[in-house]
């Protein structure tokens, strides 16, 4: 299930915590936030966009829906939440920021299919800038007043790797070069010119039928379990410098050459040094904004109108072709 998919980067990684509910009498209202109305026609509208993100089901039952809602509605008053921490953060983005970013999402559409996925996701352009710049301001909130708390120590560094050894485990790999050709009688006669001398690289180019003879046959390094079957069991039996036998397979004949080994091996910390403090960092930011979330939520009152929430119904929504919002 995947709710609020414009609000996708952001419900990733801000988890739900409980909140004060209480049940209002507005049956138009489906939750206030300090006071602030999140009406049903809001919700409504947002429900109607978010529903083809459900698995793809344009008509979900009960049993999807009610969750659905439920996560859509904590995204929603998260987004207001966030928001309003940005104002008084005095954290904007200007009007040119959200046109760049609203251009780099047109630039995949041709004009007239840009207006059409518009219309397929019942959004205005008016609407999608307002959107945009919502998101936009929440990530500036984001870098301004949460990232900037968190920092990935040597230590950590340290200690993830030897947690997660496995990780950087290298199998055995090797480097192999290969021509194709339709016919046996084909391949045994590629085969008698490397015989008397002839340079693999050349025949390839010249009469391989695999896209990689333009690079002289070249493949790579491979692991075992990448490559066809009948490539690993030739490749890994091979030499430095040894040629194959012709191999049948679906694709043709073969003639392989196995041009470098490298033995399995564990990657050190240097060599992954960048690759696991990023993903740390990674971790504690997502670790930190959901931090920053509940901090919020637990300094809000929020009533939550459950009965009209529970009345809501799935309506005909939008296609699941519709724009790709950011």
């Amino acid at each position: 299930m995947r709710p609020a998919a414009f609000w996708g980067l952001v419900a990733l990684c801000l988890a739900a915590c409980p909140e004060r509910k209480s049940t209002t009498a507005d049956e138009g209202v489906v939750a206030t936030i300090d006071g602030d109305v999140l009406t049903r026609a809001e919700f409504e509208r947002e429900l109607a966009r978010e529903l083809p993100s459900l698995d793809g089901a344009p008509s979900p039952d009960a049993e999807q829906l009610g969750p659905f809602k439920e996560s859509l509605l904590q995204t929603m008053i998260e987004r207001t939440l966030l928001l309003r921490a940005a104002k008084q953060a005095n954290v904007a983005v200007s009007a040119e920021e959200v046109d760049r970013e609203v251009m780099r999402i047109s630039a995949d559409y041709s004009a007239e299919g840009f207006n059409d996925a518009l219309a397929q996701g019942q959004l205005s352009l008016a609407e999608l800038k307002q959107k945009t710049a919502a998101l936009l301001t929440i990530q500036k909130l984001f870098q301004e007043h949460v990232y900037p708390r968190v920092a990935v120590t040597e230590e950590e560094i340290r200690s993830y790797y030897e947690q997660n050894m496995k990780d950087f485990e290298e199998p055995e790999q090797v480097h192999a070069a290969q021509i194709v050709v339709k016919g046996l009688d084909d391949a045994k006669r590629v085969q008698q010119q490397l015989r008397s001398g002839k340079r693999f690289a050349e025949l390839a180019r010249k009469y391989s039928l695999s896209p990689d003879a333009k690079f002289g046959g070249d493949l790579g390094f491979f692991p075992r379990g990448v490559m066809p079957p009948q490539f690993d069991e030739v490749a890994f039996k091979l030499g430095v410098n040894q040629v194959s036998d012709v191999v049948s397979t679906d694709y043709g004949f073969h003639l392989f050459k196995v041009l470098e080994r490298r033995p399995a091996r564990k990657r050190e910390l240097r060599e992954v040094r960048l690759q696991v403090e990023l993903k740390r960092l990674k971790e504690k930011r997502e670790q930190a904004q959901l931090e920053y979330v509940n901090a919020l939520k637990g300094k809000a009152v929020i009533k939550i109108n459950q009965a009209t929430l529970a009345a809501i119904k799935a309506k005909a929504g939008a296609s699941s072709s519709r724009i790709a919002e950011p």
